[in-house]
Formats: structure tokens, C-alpha cells, sequence
């Protein structure tokens, strides 16, 4: 059960915003101090599928696969889309296109047999957006991993002492959202140096909504 001042923030941040003619994310800012991001090893770093979400994340999250046989045929009842070989390969050649399925892609995940491929084709429009593909090895559960994606988020500071995370939608109750956002500093808190210490401050806003800050 998340803290009650979490949830009276998310409520003050979901009432205060102006209405839109669209169904606007809850997002999340988190500013980081007395740390040195300049080393790597002091970077949030969260990998894809860590940090699930107990009430989701209120969106549709697109899911690509890069697959071959059994794994392409599980994948794709659950998967928003699954490309084989000859489709990874095309890509290499239409990078408008290869761009267009980065920009619209929240997660991809790969057979490990095809890792390299993508790495040589689609490494210079993956990697700087951060989607590079989880592998999935031939004991992994593929529809698992979907599954448990489409509930994930990811945490990534990089160099930078604040980054934002996507904690829920504005039509998911408030209890919901704040017990997302407890997850996530609880995590935050297990994995910095000096946990809570490390945090200067964090706030809760709607996507063109006012920011507020969580106590």
C-alpha cells in the first residue's frame, strides 16, 4: 500500500490538470543528488521487464518480436508484431522505415541467434534510442516475456540528475498510480548508494498538466 501523501499528490496532479482532448500519461520526474553520474556505475540503469508495474501502466505498450520458428509462432498471439530474418534484413535498406519502427515501438525483443544481425543492421537506429532488443534464449518463455513487458517500465538517469518514467493514465485511479509509484522509489531506494538520500526530489504531473511534488 503506497504512502497516503503519494496518492494526494497524484490526485492534486490529475484534478489540477487543464481537461484535453486526449487521454494524457501520468508521468513521473525524479531528481537525483550527491551522486556522480559522470561513472557509469552510479547511473540508474533498469533493465527492460525489472520494474513491473502492479496496476500497469494505463497504456497500450507495442511490442515487436525478431523470431524465427516455434519462438515466432508463440509470439505472435501475444506479440503486436513478429519479423523474421528476411524482414531484419530488408530493414537494413529502408531506414525511414527501420526509424518509423523504433519511434513506434516501446519494447523488442529477439532470439539471441539473431542479436548480431540486429546489432549490424539496426544498431545505429536502436541504440541511441535505448531499444535495442532484450535476447530471449530458447528457454525463455516468450509469451511471459511479452506479458510482463507490456506492465514494465523503464528507469534511466544516464548522465542526467533528473529522468522521467510513465507511472500510469489519468482516467486510472489514484490509489492505482500511487502504488506504481511506490514500486518504482522503492527500487530506487534499494539500488542508489545512499537510498532516499540520493533523491533531491520527485514530482507527479500529467503529461501537459502542473507538476507536484510528492512528499
Amino acid at each position: 500500500m503506497a504512502d497516503q501523501e503519494i496518492e494526494n499528490a497524484v490526485s492534486r496532479a490529475i484534478e489540477e490538470a487543464p481537461p484535453r482532448n486526449f487521454r494524457e500519461t501520468v508521468d513521473l520526474a525524479v531528481n537525483l543528488r550527491d551522486i556522480d553520474l559522470n561513472d557509469p556505475s552510479n547511473r540508474i540503469e533498469e533493465s527492460v521487464g525489472d520494474v513491473v508495474l502492479p496496476a500497469g501502466t494505463g497504456q497500450e505498450t507495442h511490442i515487436v518480436v525478431f523470431a524465427e520458428g516455434e519462438t515466432a509462432l508463440r509470439a505472435e498471439d501475444v506479440a503486436d508484431d513478429v519479423l523474421d530474418g528476411d524482414e531484419l534484413a530488408d530493414l537494413a535498406d529502408e531506414e525511414g522505415e527501420a526509424k518509423d519502427l523504433a519511434d513506434g515501438t516501446d519494447f523488442f525483443l529477439a532470439e539471441e541467434s539473431m542479436m548480431q544481425d540486429i546489432g549490424r543492421y539496426l544498431g545505429t537506429v536502436l541504440g541511441p534510442r535505448n531499444k535495442m532488443p532484450t535476447p530471449v534464449s530458447p528457454d525463455d518463455d516468450v509469451v511471459e516475456m511479452i506479458n510482463r513487458l507490456k506492465n514494465s517500465v523503464q528507469l534511466r538517469s544516464g548522465e542526467r540528475r533528473t529522468f522521467h518514467t510513465r507511472v500510469g493514465a489519468e482516467d486510472m485511479s489514484a490509489e492505482d498510480i500511487a502504488n506504481n509509484i511506490d514500486v518504482i522509489l522503492r527500487r530506487l531506494h534499494a539500488g542508489l548508494e545512499k537510498g532516499p538520500m540520493n533523491i533531491d526530489s520527485v514530482y507527479v504531473k500529467t503529461t501537459m498538466g502542473p507538476a507536484v511534488e510528492v512528499a
